[in-house]
């Protein structure tokens, strides 16, 4: 066997002048003879084992319907809910689990503030100090226990996004600060990640630069003249192009064609200002349209995945207490006032539409990570991707039996169920078991007991 296609390492950028774009799995990444290798029975499992894990929590505020929210039936012959029904295409690639918990983020002598309490102890299962001043304490949450483990393996640790306003001061919720309500990841007990909310600065962390110091008129200015980051690097994407086999070429320019689609939808966000009164000032690069957010943060997860530039992701789809309005779905009052609708069916209703979208544009994310190769599987082989919020009865402010939802190949999880664990089993404790899959060590995490049964064969 003659090998003469040229090897690239897994770690490649395309750079040019103030942009460096890092590459998807091409097949010039994969050694000659790493076929020979693995070859004979369980080759396509070797291979897949190479591909690295994603890790991926989506965070939806306030609660959701548990009554549409919770499947008829367990094991796998369970029948999708009203709000799960968007996942229904992906069943062999979903995990349904009840009965999980946080204790932590229930009053414990507190009194109210159970939103920043939902938001603060999500991904730490810790019970977070009521404070609004400089003196917060919670605790490390899972996803950072990972990216501190996997640090210095992709370019970014992690990747906090948000698609609702952010701040990290002052009281939100009960004389509770920001910083609760507002942040999923959590460095250190008193260090939060605040989620970026600009899917522009998303785009410029991942392939440019941006001076944050200039003033935003005169970063709007700039923004007329400003060139594709694609035409930056467009020399070395014509050398690299020469040495690359068919196959490669087609997977590079698949790809860069969905980054030139992002910077366009984004362009297009920033010229958008229909819809909004001309006291409001526009953010830049945040499209009016919800559904075109979310979708735009998802598809920058999907790039930062496919190059690797990071393996653990954050997205709060809204902040606890977001008083947000979903007028194109017909509910045109904020959402969380509408989730203590004290039985209300109206307002139910209303609740469990917000709660179905949500949903449908999670699922759409889910499609593009099976519809997008990864080494010799899809991302969604070899994600792992954890949905859910922090509270279950948004109008009694539990935090028991909470809505959780696993999509995903990685970890060798046995999907396609619906689990139902004893009550009050810590959420915790199923971080311990991912974590685990991913290789990732972690004696505790917050109030973990252990790790959960059922989710694998082993």
């Amino acid at each position: 066997m003659i090998a003469t296609r040229r090897h690239l390492p897994r770690r490649t950028f395309l750079r040019g002048i103030g942009a460096a774009i890092a590459l998807p799995a091409l097949d010039a990444m994969t050694p000659a003879f790493a076929a020979v290798r693995f070859g004979g029975a369980g080759s396509a499992r070797a291979r897949a084992g190479r591909q690295p894990l994603r890790l991926a929590f989506t965070y939806v505020p306030n609660g959701v319907t548990m009554a549409d929210w919770t499947p008829t039936g367990d094991g796998s012959g369970f029948e999708f809910s009203r709000i799960l029904k968007p996942l229904e295409p992906f069943r062999e690639e979903t995990l349904v689990l009840s009965g999980l918990a946080h204790k932590n983020g229930a009053a414990l002598g507190d009194g109210p503030g159970d939103h920043a309490r939902a938001a603060a102890s999500y991904l730490t299962g810790v019970h977070p100090r009521k404070t609004a001043g400089a003196d917060i304490q919670n605790g490390i949450s899972v996803d950072q226990i990972a990216a501190q483990q996997l640090a210095g393996q992709t370019r970014f640790p992690s990747l906090e996004l948000g698609c609702d306003d952010s701040r990290t001061i002052g009281n939100c919720d009960s004389g509770y600060s920001c910083a609760y309500t507002n942040s999923l990841a959590w460095r250190g007990p008193a260090t939060p990640m605040p989620p970026e909310t600009n899917p522009r600065l998303v785009f410029e962390r991942l392939f440019g630069d941006i001076d944050t110091s200039v003033p935003q008129e005169t970063r709007t200015r700039r923004l007329v003249h400003r060139r594709s980051i694609l035409d930056l690097v467009s020399a070395r994407t014509t050398e690299l192009m020469a040495d690359l086999g068919p196959s490669d070429r087609r997977k590079l320019d698949e790809y860069l064609s969905s980054i030139r689609e992002i910077e366009q939808r984004i362009e297009r966000a920033e010229r958008d200002l229909s819809g909004l009164t001309p006291t409001i000032d526009k953010p830049t690069g945040i499209p009016v349209q919800y559904a075109d957010y979310v979708n735009l943060m998802f598809d920058l997860q999907i790039v930062a995945f496919q190059t690797d530039s990071t393996r653990v992701v954050t997205m709060m789809m809204g902040r606890e207490g977001s008083l947000r309005t979903y007028p194109e779905i017909g509910v045109p009052d904020p959402h969380h006032p509408l989730t203590h609708h004290r039985g209300n069916p109206e307002w139910i209703e209303k609740v469990t539409k917000v709660n179905s979208m949500h949903m449908e544009l999670f699922a759409a994310f889910v499609k593009k990570l099976k519809d997008t190769p990864d080494g010799d599987g899809t991302l969604l082989d070899h994600s792992v991707l954890v949905y859910g919020s922090g509270l279950s009865d948004g109008n009694r402010h539990t935090h028991d039996d909470l809505p959780v939802l696993i999509v995903g190949g990685g970890g060798d999880l046995r999907l396609g169920r619906h689990v139902v664990y004893p009550k009050d089993t810590p959420m915790t404790n199923l971080y311990l078991t991912l974590l685990d899959r991913m290789g990732v060590h972690a004696e505790q995490i917050g109030d973990s007991t252990g790790e959960v049964e059922h989710l694998t064969g082993v």
